[in-house]
């Protein structure tokens, strides 16, 4: 279970270089070359989307099933194992709702780029006329 986890925060983190990458100020050219290798990555990296789901699905079963631990019959260390899967859970739901936002932001950036680009060039074809 932690290799998924891990393999989450991966490609969270990767998503925030990205995201910040296409959203800093550079050069035209560059940038379109940019949003334009993005794009290409954007397809083949959907696979995060099925899989956050998966994950949340995965965590709100075993909320649904975990065993309570309120009262006087819990020790010390096992109300404290219980609070830490709880904190843990949390942890992991913001990590996949991360995944799955980073993912569109980084899709409608890029659409929005190739709007823009795709608008220059009609307005300097109509300015050449």
């Amino acid at each position: 279970m932690a290799l998924q986890w891990m393999i989450l925060t991966y490609v969270v983190a990767v998503e925030a270089a990205i995201a910040i990458l296409i959203t800093l100020p550079s050069p035209k050219p560059l940038k379109s070359r940019i949003v334009s290798l993005i794009s290409l990555i954007l397809q083949p990296s959907m696979f995060i989307v099925p899989f956050s789901a998966f994950q949340l699905l995965d965590i709100y079963w075993k909320n649904e099933h975990r065993l309570l631990c309120t009262g006087e019959t819990c020790t010390a260390s096992e109300r404290d194992r219980y609070e830490k899967s709880i904190y843990k859970s949390q942890r992991n739901v913001i990590l996949c709702t991360a995944a799955c936002l980073l993912y569109w932001c980084i899709y409608r950036i890029c659409k929005y780029q190739k709007d823009i680009q795709s608008l220059e060039e009609v307005e300097q074809r109509y300015k050449d006329e």
